[in-house]
């Protein structure tokens, strides 16, 4: 039964007459304006009431105390340029020429408004996901990155067994530190994927291929964006090379810096899952091993090669993300590669409503990744919503390795996932397929 309550609306309530009532029940007259409550009447505070409020902590000035009190990525990065050597920092946080790319990538995911959703039950949000045929305790993986042992001596290990433990992909590159053989032992029960640079020597392509299925790697991501180095400016200016120099300029940074040097040093020296040493630039690295004549044709090749599941990663057109899948990909990368090769590149996150209407039209079940700007849980579920199957995630788990080894790459996920699970019940939605484009909406400049 429904119960109707009337509200007691004093205005429209007459109040009895003065003169209605018996003498002894005169209505009583009100107080002086001027009277002050009680509660706003000063006093002398007692001991039980200051004794709650007096709660001294001792102080922590522990990298583990500080990790925890970074509450978001870019905290994490002011941690990082604080701990790091400029070179290897700068390796990380630039981009190419004016990294003019970075900024608008970033700026991308700025430039939008939620649409949220209300009186929906927010109480569990789930993150699960699946994707490229297995599941994902979040929808972020981490993605390729090379030379991760100059950012912080535990490397790939450190992302590796992060992302283990986190339940999510993670993808050994290419160039990377750490070999295939040794982030499988480190990372037993993870899900490891290969990063592929095609070289122009497919005999050593192929060997690396093969280890990568031998090690229990479900999935090769053979990226297509790198046919000659971008102009990678700051490491220009650095002077950056593999393996760091010993310069003036770098004893000065090192004494800021001790306890990275005294990690880099007392360490194993950087040794790479494709070579087994190199000394030079980043820029001639590439230039010498990745192969300019690469063609669909040898997409084919690696197709045929490979029995697993296979991503394009460093699609930038509509047109190009379709043949990629036409030629057997799984699944593609929107990727400009962090804004490190080409600047003025496409951002993805504004290709990325394109290209999956463009692969629904053609009825592909290819999955969608995206990369490059995610900054935050917020970002993340944007680009879920806007299309995307799961996002890879470079720099920001960077700056937490940089920031705290393991425990920094542990930080970087906590802070996502907190984020993304308050986006989305702020959003009014419980799981990730309940995301659809009607939640964003792209503000024009």
């Amino acid at each position: 039964m429904t119960h109707t309550i009337q509200p007691n609306n004093p205005e429209t309530t007459p109040a009895p007459d003065a003169t209605d009532l018996p003498a002894t029940e005169a209505a009583p007259r009100p107080a002086p304006s001027s009277a002050v409550p009680a509660a706003l009447k000063r006093r002398v505070p007692k001991y039980s009431d200051l004794a709650p409020l007096m709660q001294f902590k001792k102080p922590e000035f522990s990298r583990a105390a500080k990790l925890k009190r970074a509450s978001t990525i870019w905290e994490l990065r002011d941690m990082a340029k604080r701990r790091t050597p400029q070179a290897p920092f700068d390796y990380t946080d630039g981009a190419a020429e004016e990294e003019i790319t970075l900024r608008r990538a970033r700026e991308a995911f700025l430039d939008i408004e939620f649409r949220p959703g209300i009186l929906r039950n927010v109480s569990t949000i789930d993150l699960t996901t699946n994707i490229l045929g297995k599941p994902s305790r979040l929808p972020v993986g981490i993605a390729p990155t090379g030379f991760t042992r100059m950012m912080q001596s535990e490397g790939e290990y450190a992302g590796s067994q992060a992302a283990e433990a986190a339940g999510i992909p993670y993808t050994l590159s290419t160039m990377g530190t750490a070999s295939i053989e040794d982030v499988a032992a480190a990372a037993p029960n993870g899900r490891n994927w290969f990063q592929l640079y095609l070289w122009t020597d497919r005999e050593r392509s192929l060997e690396l291929i093969e280890r990568a299925a031998k090690a229990g790697n479900d999935t090769l991501m053979v990226t297509v964006d790198t046919a000659v180095a971008g102009a990678r400016l700051r490491d220009v200016r650095n002077g950056m090379t593999i393996p760091p120099a010993l310069t003036i300029k770098t004893v000065l940074d090192a004494s800021y810096r001790p306890a990275w040097w005294f990690n880099f040093l007392t360490h194993e020296p950087l040794t790479f899952a494709s070579l087994s040493r190199y000394t030079g630039t980043v820029a001639d690295l590439i230039n010498s091993m990745f192969d300019p004549t690469l063609t669909f044709e040898d997409l084919d090749w690696l197709r045929e090669t490979w029995k697993g599941k296979l991503v394009v990663k460093g699609i930038q057109t509509v047109e190009d993300a379709r043949k990629v899948v036409d030629h057997g990909a799984d699944g593609i990368v929107l990727s400009n590669h962090g804004g490190r090769q080409l600047d003025r590149a496409p951002i993805p996150f504004h290709l990325l409503p394109e290209v999956s209407a463009a692969l629904k039209a053609d009825n592909s079940d290819a999955a969608i990744i995206l990369d490059t700007g995610i900054m935050s849980g917020a970002d993340i579920v944007a680009a879920l919503a806007l299309g995307a199957d799961f996002t890879l995630i470079g720099r920001a788990y960077l700056y937490g390795l940089m920031a705290g080894g393991r425990a920094g790459v542990d930080r970087a996920i906590q802070i996502l996932e907190k984020d993304m699970a308050r986006t989305m019940a702020l959003l009014g939605v419980s799981k990730i397929s309940e995301l659809t484009p009607d939640h964003v909406r792209l503000l024009s400049k």
